[in-house]
């Protein structure tokens, strides 16, 4: 199987969950590329803020993503911070250049698994993996959701869902919680990728 896990994160907490998730497909045997999409954001905006700038620097060894990622993977996991209950533009800004990869059907067929994080307990998890879900549904993918599957997503109190796992508080460190349901989906993404490219 191979996994790509495509990802935007600003404060660094959603990079933390996407190596995560990268590491769960690798123990259902798959081989993974990690890659974040191009920042947006404006340098002023950037050096302005010691957190960002700060996450930012520690992700600069992580290949930038291209549509070659997308096509290479038998499934695909999409990570974004939420904002107003929505993914961020830098991963939208991305998604909206697969244009020419729908056209050719080239997503068709794909597991896709989504993730987010969100400062606040209602800032709009489940509605961020849910918009992001919809450019999977007109690729013709199959979205792979965590379910109740993983008995974590019963009783956190913190990140995560049946939609797929989250992360609440751009903390420092994920819960226990939070990092069994990352896991969880990226062994499932995998095992699903790899029934459905046989």
């Amino acid at each position: 199987m191979k996994i790509s896990v495509v990802y935007y994160s600003m404060t660094g907490s959603v990079f933390k969950l996407a190596q995560i998730i990268a590491d769960g497909a690798r123990e259902a045997g798959a081989e993974v590329r990690l890659r974040r999409v191009p920042d947006l954001l404006p340098k002023e905006v950037i050096d302005s803020n010691e957190h960002i700038k700060n996450a930012l620097a520690a992700q600069q060894e992580v290949p930038v993503a291209t549509l070659e990622d997308l096509v290479w993977a038998d499934g695909i996991a999409f990570g974004s911070p939420t904002r107003y209950g929505n993914m961020t533009a830098q991963l939208k800004n991305f998604l909206d250049q697969t244009g020419p990869l729908w056209a050719e059907g080239k997503l068709a067929g794909k597991a896709a698994g989504f993730f987010t994080g969100a400062a606040t307990m209602h800032g709009g998890h489940e509605t961020t993996i849910l918009t992001m879900s919809t450019f999977a549904y007109h690729h013709g993918m199959i979205i792979v959701p965590t379910g109740y599957l993983v008995p974590a997503v019963h009783g956190t109190a913190t990140g995560g869902s049946p939609y797929g796992p989250s992360e609440l508080g751009s903390k420092n460190e994920l819960s226990e919680d939070e990092r069994s349901i990352a896991l969880f989906l990226g062994r499932r993404l995998a095992e699903v990728a790899g029934k459905l490219s046989k």
